[in-house]
């Protein structure tokens, strides 16, 4: 007679680790933004009036569906998870691609998944498509226990303006927290109501904007409060991806330049200073790899580390990213102030993602209060 079968318990450990699934997307998503999202080409965005890459928005979206990675396949989205979404981050870094990928995909998206109702269904699915782009009308620099501005409902419309609105200028619905504690869908092309007014952006691949509501008609989605803070917490913890990204490219980059820079008919990375530079950054991505990944891991697997998992990945990550970006500047030397050689797009990005979603220092102050090490 056969005896009982040993119980299997699932490991409690985070997968750090990419699976060949995810390195297949990251294979497919960085063929896509080698082709179709050069330097060169971001650089000419910067400087035009349309910011935004549609056409590389619509690759990405609605042709390769990555738009609803986090949308249960029920709701028209890919049943994916936050280590997909982390791994499409990771490579749109290093491209410092300009799509609000991170903005719709992720936390807009983020807020509806906790919406209720048949609108926010509605709209769900449409930003899943990609078709249709979101964005939360909360400031950037939101944390996510952080206090955020609302405005005003009166009659079905919304009164009342907020700054700091990243990638309000590429949505087509904005999701607005309320002062009566509800979360509303306003169509952003609503130029009678809703004034989007372009605020001076330090990364200019991810602008930020004030809107104003005047009499803006509004479809309630849900509650305020529990979206913005799943959204928030999301956005957060996903950022430390694109962070990664972008400190990845710089460190890669600068290696490369060093082997081929000559000095004194040598490499200039032959020269053991340098060397012992590149290796500490090394170490510190290395780091924000695992930071990183963790906080993927967390989100999607619904840790109930979630918090402090996120909280980690943004202490460390910001100030990472930074340096790494002004290291990479500055021993490309003369060829990195150039306004031709993108690393000044690296640098830009790494700056304005320190103060996304909350500060290395108050994600320390947060993550402080988390683990009940408050200071004395």
């Amino acid at each position: 007679m056969e005896g009982p079968r040993p119980m299997t318990t699932r490991s409690t450990q985070p997968d750090l680790l990419y699976s060949e699934e995810e390195e297949a997307l990251r294979a497919v998503v960085r063929d896509l933004l080698r082709d179709h999202c050069g330097a060169a080409d971001v650089i000419a965005r910067t400087e035009s009036d349309a910011p935004h890459d549609r056409a590389l928005w619509k690759a990405l979206a609605d042709g390769m569906g990555l738009a609803g990675l986090l949308v249960p396949e029920a709701q028209g989205g890919q049943g994916a998870s936050h280590r997909e979404a982390a791994v499409v981050l990771e490579e749109l870094g290093r491209a410092v691609a300009p799509v609000p990928y991170l903005t719709s995909a992720v936390v807009a998206t983020e807020a509806l998944l906790a919406g209720e109702g048949d609108e926010a269904a509605k709209l769900l699915a449409a930003l899943a498509s990609g078709r249709t782009v979101g964005a939360l009308a909360v400031a950037l620099s939101v944390a996510p226990g952080g206090a955020y501005r609302a405005v005003r409902h009166e009659d079905g419309a919304l009164h009342g303006e907020l700054t700091g609105i990243a990638d309000a200028a590429a949505a087509d619905v904005l999701l607005v927290p309320a002062e009566d504690g509800g979360l509303y869908a306003v169509n952003a092309d609503d130029t009678a109501t809703v004034t989007i007014t372009p605020q001076v952006s330090f990364d200019l691949t991810r602008p930020v904007a004030t809107v104003t509501f005047e009499g803006a008609p509004a479809r309630r989605v849900g509650a305020a409060e529990p979206a913005v803070r799943r959204a928030l917490r999301a956005g957060a913890g996903l950022l430390a991806s694109e962070q990664l990204g972008v400190a990845d490219w710089c460190l890669t980059e600068t290696v490369r330049y060093l082997k081929e820079r000559k000095q004194f008919n040598r490499p200039v990375g032959g020269f053991q200073a340098l060397k012992h530079r590149l290796a500490q950054l090394w170490l510190e991505v290395v780091s924000l790899r695992a930071a990183a990944r963790n906080a993927a891991d967390a989100l999607a697997t619904g840790s109930a580390d979630s918090d402090v998992a996120v909280a980690v990945a943004q202490a460390y990550a910001a100030p990472v990213a930074v340096r790494t970006a002004e290291e990479a500047l500055q021993l490309h030397g003369g060829l990195g102030m150039t306004w031709e050689h993108p690393v000044h797009l690296y640098l830009k990005r790494a700056k304005a993602d320190s103060i996304a979603y909350g500060t290395a220092g108050g994600h320390r102050e947060a993550l402080a209060e988390l683990v009940d090490l408050r200071a004395p």
